[in-house]
């Protein structure tokens, strides 16, 4: 989390900003009375740290004596925020205001005033630009929190569902759970329990995305042998994961305990196995869903309170 140290609005493009107490966010526009806003889904709003600002003040033009909110033409000056952190489709949440991460970065316009005045711009490496997802207003000081975009893989590991003999309700629900929670399911796969073609779905999805669950193959039966697969798989083991889950579906079902599921991380993606049957799937999700969206900001490095 972070504060909204200033925003700042311009009649026109390519000059310095002012600051102003509150202003007014459009839908798919920008903020209003801001030259930059309108139709770019790319670029409705700017954003730049406050630390970023700082750091440049010791290469300044002498005649410069020091940089103010608003003077690289940022939008939204923040505080506390580590933007280098940031990637294409994260969300500030700013009082009932919401932003989606559009684009990182922008071409330098050497010859435009604020080049001239300063004489260098940091907003083509460091600056933030983003849609407008969600308008409303906001001001001076108000917290902004930073909801991650995640992507996520659902695997499902059944030589019945494989086959077709049976339906993949527990996948199905998988997919439809994480869509309902923002998370972007871009794979959804079923293989036989083969440790072999389990091992490579995971390395593929693991590569790709930041969330990858499994449902089915945890169990003590002969062809259930995901956690094997996952275990190669993973570069960090997360215990408590799925001893979490045990403790938890314990309390409904005593043969949780039978689960042999685990959990980790390989590269930057979350890998946990979850049960077969949609009973489980449903459980275990619920118990876990605020936990994943809360390690894969660890895993991305966001700070975090222990």
């Amino acid at each position: 989390m972070g504060n909204v140290f200033s925003i700042n609005i311009s009649a026109k493009k390519g000059t310095a900003k002012f600051p102003v107490k509150e202003a007014i966010f459009k839908k798919d526009s920008g903020i209003e009375g801001d030259a930059h806003a309108g139709r770019d889904k790319n670029r409705q709003v700017s954003l730049l740290s406050w630390e970023s600002i700082q750091k440049k003040n010791f290469c300044l033009k002498k005649e410069n004596k020091k940089l103010k909110p608003g003077d690289f033409a940022e939008n939204i000056t923040t505080s506390g925020i580590d933007l280098s952190l940031i990637k294409i489709g994260d969300r500030f949440n700013i009082g009932n205001v919401v932003l989606e991460v559009s684009q990182i970065g922008k071409k330098c316009h050497l010859y435009c005033e604020i080049y001239k005045k300063i004489g260098s711009c940091i907003m083509p490496g460091e600056g933030i630009f983003a849609r407008v997802v969600k308008g409303g207003k906001a001001k001076t000081g108000d917290l902004i929190k930073v909801e991650p975009k995640i992507d996520a893989g659902i695997l499902t590991v059944s030589d019945s569902c494989y086959r077709g003999s049976r339906i993949d309700y527990s996948g199905r629900y998988l997919v439809e759970a994480c869509t309902n929670n923002s998370w972007n399911v871009l794979k959804y796969e079923l293989v036989p329990d083969e440790k072999q073609l389990i091992k490579d779905r995971l390395l593929m999805f693991s590569s790709e995305l930041d969330l990858v669950l499994t449902t089915g193959g945890t169990g003590p039966g002969v062809r259930d042998i995901t956690p094997e697969a996952t275990t190669e798989v993973l570069e960090k083991n997360i215990p408590g994961i799925p001893e979490l889950i045990r403790m938890k579906t314990f309390e409904s079902s005593k043969f949780s305990v039978l689960s042999r599921a685990v959990a980790g991380i390989r590269g930057n993606a979350l890998i946990i196995n979850l049960p077969g049957g949609l009973k489980g799937v449903k459980e275990c999700f619920e118990i876990l869903k605020d936990i994943i969206l809360h390690a894969i900001k660890m895993i991305r490095g966001f700070p975090h309170e222990d």
